[in-house]
């Protein structure tokens, strides 16, 4: 069979390479970038960041399976594919290690922010020792927006540090608090009262019709001053002219972002020379979490072999 892989060769860790070794029987091919042209002839999709349409569906011949090596499938018409008799699935992020390596790198966001990162490597080429003073992570309020696998990981990894803890779940708010020991956890409807009381607001939930823009001039109006904006997620929760004037005005104090409004993002966007700290959409990217991810995908590859049906269908 044929895999096509809509990225450069050599992303993700060596995706490719690592699904290569455990499907050596099949030929998996990678786009190059972050699009695909054709899908005559292909067999496996492997649609990275690619947006997959009804009119790319409809040039295909043999597609028998769309398989996202991760969670994110909000860039599939997930309907169309349905229609055509092709299988849609996901990778969930709370089996294969990459929830715990988003975790990881929410950490990083907030403790580099508190910590005045940006600030540390100026005053390093300025020979200015003993500055800048950071704030320590105790007693501040950390906001999760979703405590599904990767706020969950979160949760956890962040109980040692003496911060406090609250957020929003769609559903089972009371109960969830109490699973997860939290401080406070509200509804889609507190969205506001989370933003009011946190000092760092994490995005760990998807981008849906009901969650695209959800951080906007409204969210950001509700926000401290010196809280800080880290998303984990997808980019479409952001809206970007609203993110760009709340750096801009000072309404936040600065942004820890993975992911974009478009990716790559443009490297000159004015959002830059702000206090953002931002890397490459490589929150799940570990040795940890892509094989656990490769692991899934070889499976559905063999399960559709041998027509069984795939895991974690859509």
């Amino acid at each position: 069979m044929k895999i096509l892989f809509a990225a450069p060769e050599n992303a993700w860790g060596g995706f490719l390479g690592l699904l290569r070794s455990e499907i050596p029987e099949h030929r998996c091919e990678a786009t190059g970038g972050f699009t695909v042209e054709i899908l005559k002839g292909v067999d496996v999709l492997i649609p990275t960041m690619c947006r997959v349409t009804d009119d790319m569906l409809a040039q295909s011949d043999r597609l028998r399976l769309i398989q996202q090596c991760g969670a994110g499938l909000e860039g599939v018409d997930i309907e169309a594919a349905r229609a055509r008799n092709i299988w849609v699935a996901n990778v969930p992020t709370d089996i294969s290690g990459n929830a715990d390596s988003v975790a990881e790198l929410g950490i990083y966001f907030i403790i580099g922010l508190s910590r005045n990162v940006r600030q540390m490597a100026k005053s390093l080429r300025e020979q200015r020792m003993g500055e800048p003073q950071g704030r320590a992570l105790s007693g501040q309020t950390v906001g999760i927006i979703g405590l599904g696998g990767i706020g969950r990981a979160l949760n956890k990894r962040l109980q040692p540090f003496g911060v406090r803890l609250i957020g929003i779940k769609q559903h089972d708010a009371e109960k969830t608090r109490r699973e997860l020991n939290l401080e406070w956890v509200g509804g889609p409807g507190d969205l506001k009262t989370l933003l009011a009381r946190s000092d760092h607001v994490v995005l760990c939930l998807p981008v849906t019709a009901e969650s695209k823009n959800l951080i906007d001039d409204n969210a950001f109006s509700s926000m401290k001053k010196e809280a800080f904006l880290i998303n984990l997620s997808r980019g479409g929760l952001v809206n970007h002219a609203a993110l760009e004037d709340a750096l801009t005005s000072g309404k936040i104090a600065g942004a820890g972002l993975d992911v974009f409004w478009e990716e790559p993002p443009d490297p000159n966007d004015p959002i830059f020379k702000y206090n953002v700290l931002a890397t490459p959409h490589i929150a799940g990217s570990t040795d940890l979490s892509i094989r656990g991810i490769v692991k899934v995908v070889a499976e559905n590859i063999r399960r559709i072999t041998t027509g069984r049906l795939p895991l974690y269908l859509k």
